[in-house]
């Protein structure tokens, strides 16, 4: 059975107060390439009170602190550099209509959903250049009066913290906040120039066409303390949750994918910086900049495949200890898009499991993700399930049965 959903026209919501003019730079990091993209998600909730209203006025509220996201992201003059021109225009924000209850489509778990991401997730009005936005918002209201939240935002504006944040922030209006907890800081020039820093944006690649499959698994947190105990009886040493979740995947998937023994595989992870930079930036906190580098684990097939799975743990263990971000590379450039590589990315801690626009925390966080690289996010599991959450979408369809397979043993 099909589900409608009805789009009003967008509506720009401009901050609720005047805000200051003027350009704003942004940092290096935040000009790389791999930043020049945009971050689709959506916050599924089970119950509210004309939600699309009350974010809508909260979002106003709120485009007062972050102003610098109601204005536009354009080239200088001179130079081409992109920076952000404080305009104040506002935020693109769509108010919709779905012709079901969430029961009706599954809460919208576990992907390929059941109502097209499309029509979940806000876009500009025709003639409106994306590029130049930071944020869009819609929020889709059902007949049972749950709805659903979708964002997408720049990531040269926020990245996965920042947006959590900003989040927070609309979430506190909405209750009712005269001002965000966390008070925002740009400060854009305490962020050090990534080494091997590309300053022109390349042609964009052509991606491989790799068509990777969606698999969702939920994973107990008894499981994972047991696995981790395990590691503490043999090694001596203790590991977190990511540890095993990030070896157990990655041992997985390239058991599954069968790469010749000699090959390189890899496995990416964001660091947060924040705290490494606490020097530069400032101590209350509140950067809601790109603040994050890359850590890389590489090694050949046949040693994660056939390896001993606690020595996959130490070596993503160790990368983490090693880690040194005032001399490392950060990012390299474009990244290579070739089937041996797999992304991860740690959602749980960023906020957005704690958004609360009045009637309570979402029932779940879904990440939209349509790459040709394959990736993994780690989330929560739909309330009130305790469990850890993997989406995966790093597999071809052919090697998805023995993937499946690899990871229901750590069920």
């Amino acid at each position: 059975m099909e589900f409608a959903v009805t789009k009003m026209a967008p509506v720009l919501v401009a901050p609720s107060e005047k805000t200051p003019s003027g350009n704003l730079s942004f940092s290096s990091l935040d000009l790389l390439p791999a930043m020049r993209c945009f971050v689709p998600k959506i916050h599924v909730f089970r119950r509210g009170e004309e939600p699309a209203e009350v974010i809508r006025d909260a979002l106003a509220k709120a485009l007062v602190h972050y102003y610098p996201l109601a204005g536009r992201i354009v080239p200088g003059p001179t130079d081409g550099e992109l920076h952000v021109a404080c305009t104040g225009e506002g935020v693109w924000f769509v108010k919709a209509a779905a012709s079901c209850t969430l029961e009706d489509v599954n809460y919208l778990d576990r992907r390929p959903l059941m109502i097209s991401d499309e029509l979940l997730i806000p876009s500009p009005p025709p003639g409106i250049e994306q590029t130049e936005l930071s944020f869009l918002m819609q929020v889709t209201e059902f007949k049972c009066g749950g709805f659903a939240v979708g964002y997408v935002n720049s990531h040269m504006m926020l990245d996965a913290v920042g947006l959590g944040q900003f989040i927070g922030a609309i979430c506190e209006m909405a209750r009712g906040l005269a001002q965000p907890t966390i008070g925002p800081v740009w400060c854009r020039e305490a962020i050090p120039v990534p080494i091997n820093q590309i300053k022109e944006a390349p042609s964009t690649p052509t991606p491989r066409p790799f068509v990777l499959e969606h698999h969702t698994m939920d994973v107990s947190l008894e499981r994972i303390n047991q696995l981790k105990n395990q590691f503490m009886q043999e090694t001596g040493q203790r590991c977190s949750a990511f540890d095993i979740l990030a070896a157990k995947i990655w041992q997985c998937r390239t058991r599954a994918i069968g790469a010749p023994p000699r090959d390189e595989v890899t496995l990416n992870f964001p660091a947060n910086l924040r705290r490494e930079l606490r020097g530069r930036l400032p101590p209350e906190g509140g950067y809601y900049g790109n603040c994050f580098c890359d850590i890389m684990v590489e090694a050949t097939s046949e040693k994660i495949a056939k390896g001993p799975f606690f020595d996959v743990v130490r070596m993503i263990k160790e990368a983490k200890e090693r880690f040194l971000p005032e001399t490392s590379g950060w990012f390299r450039g474009d990244r290579i898009i070739r089937y041996g590589k797999l992304s991860l990315s740690d959602l749980r801690r960023v906020g957005f499991f704690e958004a609360d626009f009045g009637w309570g925390p979402p029932d779940h966080v879904v990440p939209l993700m349509n790459h040709p690289i394959g990736l993994c996010n780690i989330v929560n599991s739909p309330a009130p399930d305790r469990s850890i959450r993997l989406l995966t979408q790093c597999v071809a369809k052919e090697h998805l049965e023995a993937f499946k397979e690899e990871m229901n043993q750590l069920a």
